[in-house]
């Protein structure tokens, strides 16, 4: 397999970290570089919960126009719904291939969430969409299944 030839060799240290606001208010973001590395390829962050609680667009039914999605717990847990899967909790060292244009929600995340999600392409958009046919009612996150 040939390199591509835009890319390039990175590190992103730890102690040089920007945490930055992104596309929620409610979680800070680490770019780890991988966006400029990848000529806009690939993006990977740390998005962590910074304690604020407001109400958004991704509580809601939506998706991302992307390629692909990967998201792994590095801390706490979150219970999303997704079409054709169902309600499900993530917890500290899960992993999740969220396929490309899935229709999901956030149902609720502790106070400690945070995860790494790796999306290609790096510039995505997420799209508000109108909930999938038999999509359950929201449920507090004790009651959500696995």
């Amino acid at each position: 397999m040939e390199p591509k030839a835009d890319w390039r060799f990175n590190i992103d240290r730890e102690a040089d970290a920007d945490w930055t606001e992104g596309l929620r208010k409610i979680f800070d973001y680490r770019d780890l570089g991988i966006k400029a590395a990848t000529s806009g390829d690939y993006v990977a962050q740390i998005i962590r919960s910074n304690g604020k609680r407001e109400e958004d667009e991704v509580q809601h039914w939506h998706l991302h126009e992307c390629t692909f999605q990967m998201v792994y717990v590095l801390n706490g847990w979150a219970t999303f719904e997704y079409e054709g899967e169902g309600v499900r909790t993530l917890r500290k060292g899960d992993c999740i291939n969220q396929r490309p244009m899935v229709k999901h929600r956030e149902i609720a995340y502790s106070d400690d969430y945070e995860v790494l999600e790796i999306v290609a392409p790096a510039d995505f958009r997420t799209v508000v969409v109108d909930a999938p046919e038999g999509a359950a009612g929201a449920q507090p996150a004790a009651e959500a299944a696995d």
